[in-house]
This record gives structure tokens, sequence and C-alpha cells, in this order.
């Protein structure tokens, strides 16, 4: 794994799979990480493929000052800027989705394809930042083990992830992320970024799951103030498709880089 400092401190963590250009950028969603899309990268083999860890997630900064959406797009366009020599295949899931979405918006020039899964252009309740945030919280962390922590959490594939990627300290495992830091994050997105996703320009697939967080409505209208959207809904899937859909995931991906 690679760091980077970008310009308010904040270390950066990344890994880069080598092969050929254009490459594919992953961003994770929030209290995710970018190990959850190894076995994508894997699959993707001889392809460039850098997977993020995006402020206060994973090995990056657990707690930066600057939660701001500006902030994640920064970073996103740092290390692409650092590690890519021509125009990448953009991909994010849920938050990363967002962030993905902002950095086509802001600089075109990086992005030939975009790709979000489970993604929008923000929004959601005061109330609902504040419960995430609790819920994260209500953790009763340290873990003495993955056992106990898989006992607490849950055994659907993103608890899975979860469990799989705790952090072993002396004192047992911790998440690799904070959960006031989470809610800041989620809270920033509360405004609609409307006007940023009816200006992009770049080929854009939609990955939704027929058992993800959006409505049918919410889903068309999305789609139709695309300026160049696609919509693909994964079967037998959850907000996390990408982890519970993986092969039907796969072959979507496979088709945007087909074309």
């Amino acid at each position: 794994m690679k760091q980077t400092t970008v310009s308010d401190g904040v270390t950066i963590a990344y890994t880069i799979f080598e092969g050929v250009e254009p490459a594919v950028v992953i961003l994770h969603g929030l209290a995710g990480s970018s190990r959850e899309f190894i076995p994508t990268a894997e699959a993707l083999s001889g392809r460039r493929v850098i997977l993020i860890d995006q402020r206060g997630h994973g090995r990056s900064t657990t707690r930066p000052a600057d939660t701001s959406r500006n902030a994640f797009v920064s970073d996103v366009v740092h290390v692409i800027t650092k590690q890519a020599s021509e125009p990448v295949i953009l991909i994010g899931q849920s938050m990363g989705a967002h962030t993905a979405m902002l950095v086509a918006a802001a600089r075109g020039d990086l992005v030939r394809q975009l790709v979000l899964i489970e993604g929008n252009q923000g929004g959601g309740t005061a109330s609902e930042h504040t419960a995430l945030g609790d819920f994260f919280r209500s953790w009763d962390v340290p873990f003495s083990d993955r056992a106990e922590a898989a006992a607490a959490l849950g055994d659907g594939p993103l608890e899975r992830a979860w469990v799989e990627d705790l952090d072993e300290r002396p004192d047992g495992l911790h998440p690799r992320f904070d959960a006031d830091i989470m809610q800041s994050t989620v809270e920033a997105m509360g405004k609609p970024r409307w006007t940023e996703w009816e200006a992009i320009e770049a080929p854009t697939l939609l990955v939704y799951a027929d058992g993800g967080m959006f409505t049918e409505e919410q889903k068309s209208e999305f789609v139709r103030r695309g300026r160049n959207a696609r919509c693909i809904d994964a079967t037998a899937a959850s907000h996390d498709a990408h982890l519970d859909a993986f092969d039907q995931w796969i072959g979507a991906l496979r088709t945007v880089l087909a074309d």
C-alpha cells in the first residue's frame, strides 16, 4: 500500500494493481475501505487499478479536520494526477459514488468514463445523519476477536467486510474509522448536487440494486437528469451490490471496459 500527503497534511493511502491504462480508480462507500474492492481489482487482471482509502477511512488519516466534499474531491484528484498518465475510468459506491460524481464534475479532463454504484446527488435529513453516527457510536469496541465482532455486527456482506477490516491494536480490534467523522462526512453530503450531476459529460453507468436504498422514482430522476447516463439493476442485491452480486457487478464493469 502506498501513501501520499495532501495539502492539509492528511495522509491518503492507496493500492495499485499494475496493468495497462486507462486506469480504473475505485472509491469505497462510507465506513468502508478499499479492501472491499480487492476482488474487483483481481478480476480485472491486466488493467491498472487504483484503490483509494478516502480520508477518514481505512489506512488514511482517521480523524481529518476537513470532511468537506471539496476535501474528498481534492484527495482523489491528487492521486489521479500522481498515478495516471491519461484520463481514468472512475468508479464509486455510495459515498464514493458521490465523491466520484463531484470529481467528474470538477475535473472532467481526468475522467473518461464514470461508474456509480448505488449513488445519487446527495441529500438526507439531519436526524438521519445523526442516527447513522449513533449507530457507529453504539459499537461496543474494542472487540476481543473477530468472532465476537461478527456476533455483534452480523453476517451480511457489509458486516463481514467490516469484521475483516478491523484494526488489531494491543487492547483489541477497532474499526478503521471514527463515528463522529462518519457523521460529519455524511452531513456534508446533505446538500443535493444536481448542478454538478447535470454538468457531467463523461459516459456514465449507474448500477443500482433491486434491494438497494433508492426508489424507482429516485433512480429514474437521476438517470433522466444525467447528460450521458444509462442504468442497470443488479438482481437479488443490496446497497452493497459489489459484495453480494459480485458476478453481476464484474459483468457490468467489463462492458464499460470494452467500450
